[in-house]
């Protein structure tokens, strides 16, 4: 049987010699490949094309060529939303690469057409939304469209430590700086919260007073205080508004980022400043102090604070009172409150006194024991011979504890009948055990007098019986002054040999002629028992009774206040020296 040959053009339908049948109907392809070879592709255009096959690092696009074209997956931000069909804008970079494959880039016609829109929105608002990409030298770069550059100055008000943070987020920018022939953008976050927080630091200040509540986050802690952000607008919360209570920083009731409720103190809006408080929202606890904690009750408390002159005391929430270093003990020495308290110390103590205006409480720990100086005369009455211990000096005399916290003090002109003590190290010395007579007593200075020189009578109520007129003594050189020398006598009684009485030649310098330690024999020639003195003549020790009534009457001419002088101005004298000492000339 011969086989039937029929037209394509009528049958569209072919038989090959072997009988079996070709189907020859163009396919859909082939009509498409028909059409696009009338179109005239350039490299360099942007061109329409559907996705083929989505691959793990490329993808296939169909833009009617006659190989497909191939695009790499990073460029597509949606991956996963990826479809075979899909239609795509693309530029053809390059018909054909070495493999025949057209060479495609999406970014690159988007980047081409995203760039009149984004210069357009740079000469109008100048805001533009776009995705974080990735972290760069100096700051981040962000897809607008095209790739653009955020420094990191103009991430926040605040430039963040971690950038990172910010990568993969989509967020509102305001385009700064655009350079047309190399395409470059630089945008800035910054810009656009500082005017958001303008609008809202105007609207707070227009809609807000003295006395309302608001609500905000701390911002930051100083040394101060503490910032709080209420939504824009920055309040300062002064260290002494946060509690009644003592506060040594911030930081022991606030944290950053913690929320707080605040009532507004004060408002400068020509300075944009706000006054906050957290302590007013609570109830003063100073208000009914005076009810709560009259004076002498016993209170209980912690200790919060030492300082020098006292310890503070919280006896309640946001109440504290003050123990002065003074009240702290009848009879001990305490010079600083940490020397017998510790922080945190839990305490009894008495109240002294309380002022609610300046908000202070006086408080006594010694007052819970009975005052051992109320009884202190029946004790040690005066004339009573008492024993101690020397237990320091001054310049004016010496102190004798006579009891643990109870001290006498001996007076420098109660040390001797007969000498001048111009220093009680001069016959005491610390830690010398001594006996001593109460002279008087000052119950409210808690002061006890006493004296040593009281143990004895009085040489000079008989001084008469023991040196007259013309007596030759002897006696050794105790001091030395510009006027004359000292001379200690029997019965530790000084006395004074003027320089007029040293020698018989005119001497100008007393230390030229005696030495301290010198033995010496001398005429008395002036007792006198009033002002305690006796005068003497070294040069007379070989003179007649005549001559010896005139150098005493010439001694008496002498006036006491320039030539004559007592023991305390001897000791004030420029040219004094004393035993032990040595003086540069």
């Amino acid at each position: 049987m011969e086989p039937v040959v029929g037209s394509v053009q009528e049958t569209g339908i072919s038989i090959d010699r072997k009988g079996h049948q070709k189907m020859t109907q163009l396919t859909e392809m082939q009509a498409l490949l028909a059409t696009h070879q009338l179109r005239d592709f350039k490299e360099g255009s942007i061109v329409k094309g559907h996705i083929l096959e989505v691959r793990a690092r490329e993808v296939l696009v169909d833009i009617g060529y006659k190989s497909e074209g191939v695009i790499p997956l990073s460029e597509f931000e949606d991956m996963e939303d990826l479809q075979v069909g899909d239609e795509v804008e693309v530029l053809l970079c390059r018909l054909e690469n070495d493999e025949g494959m057209v060479i495609l880039s999406k970014e690159r016609a988007a980047y081409r057409q995203n760039w009149e829109k984004i210069v357009k929105v740079f000469h109008d608002s100048g805001i533009i939304k776009g995705k974080v990409r990735s972290v760069v030298k100096g700051g981040l770069t962000v897809n607008i469209g095209v790739e653009a550059f955020l420094p990191g100055s103009q991430i926040d008000i605040v430039p963040p430590k971690d950038l990172h943070q910010f990568v993969g987020n989509t967020y509102e920018f305001k385009i700064v700086k655009i350079n047309d022939d190399r395409k470059n953008v630089v945008l800035s976050r910054r810009e656009l919260i500082e005017q958001e927080r303008a609008d809202k630091r105007s609207r707070f200040l227009e809609a807000t007073k003295p006395g309302d509540i608001v609500r905000g986050a701390i911002k930051n802690l100083t040394d101060f205080g503490a910032f709080v952000d209420l939504d824009g607008m920055d309040g300062l919360l002064h260290i002494t508004d946060m509690s009644w209570g003592r506060l040594g920083h911030p930081s022991e009731l606030l944290k950053v980022g913690q929320e707080v409720e605040v009532v507004v103190l004060d408002i400068n809006r020509d300075k944009e400043r706000v006054s906050l408080g957290l302590k007013q929202i609570q109830k003063n606890p100073w208000e009914e102090t005076e009810g709560r904690f009259p004076v002498g009750t016993k209170v209980k408390g912690k200790i919060t604070n030492l300082v020098p002159y006292g310890a503070f005391v919280e006896i309640e929430e946001g109440v504290e009172g003050l123990i002065h270093v003074s009240e702290l003990s009848w009879t001990k020495r305490i010079t600083r409150p940490s020397d017998v308290l510790t922080l945190g110390q839990e305490i009894e103590a008495i109240v002294l006194g309380v002022n609610r205006d300046e908000q202070k409480i006086s408080l006594g720990v010694r007052q819970l024991e009975p005052n051992p100086w109320e009884e202190i005369e029946h004790r040690y009455p005066i004339g009573k011979q008492v024993k101690g211990t020397v237990r320091n000096m001054t310049a004016y005399g010496a102190f004798v504890e006579l009891e643990e916290g109870i001290d006498g003090m001996i007076h420098v002109s109660d040390m001797s009948w007969t000498r001048k003590v111009n220093h009680p190290s001069e016959v005491l010395k610390k830690g010398d055990e001594i006996e001593a007579v109460v002279i008087d007593i000052d119950k409210n200075s808690q002061r006890i007098s006493l004296g040593v020189k009281q143990l004895e009578d009085d040489p000079w109520k008989t001084i008469e019986t023991r040196y007259k007129i013309g007596d030759l003594v002897k006696g050794k050189i105790s001091k030395i002054a510009s006027f004359g020398a000292f001379v200690e006598l029997d019965g530790d009684i000084d006395g004074l040999v003027h320089i007029s009485q040293i020698s018989e030649d005119r001497v100008d310098k007393v230390k030229d002629h005696l030495k301290i330690g010198q033995e010496i024999e001398a005429r008395v020639i002036k007792v006198d028992k009033t002002e305690r003195r006796i005068g003497l003549s070294i040069k007379a020790a070989a003179y007649d009774e005549e001559e010896i009534k005139r150098e005493a009457a010439a001694f008496d001419s002498l006036r006491p206040g320039e030539d004559m002088v007592g023991l305390e101005q001897a000791f004030a004298a420029a040219e004094e020296y004393r035993p032990g000492e040595s003086r540069k000339r």
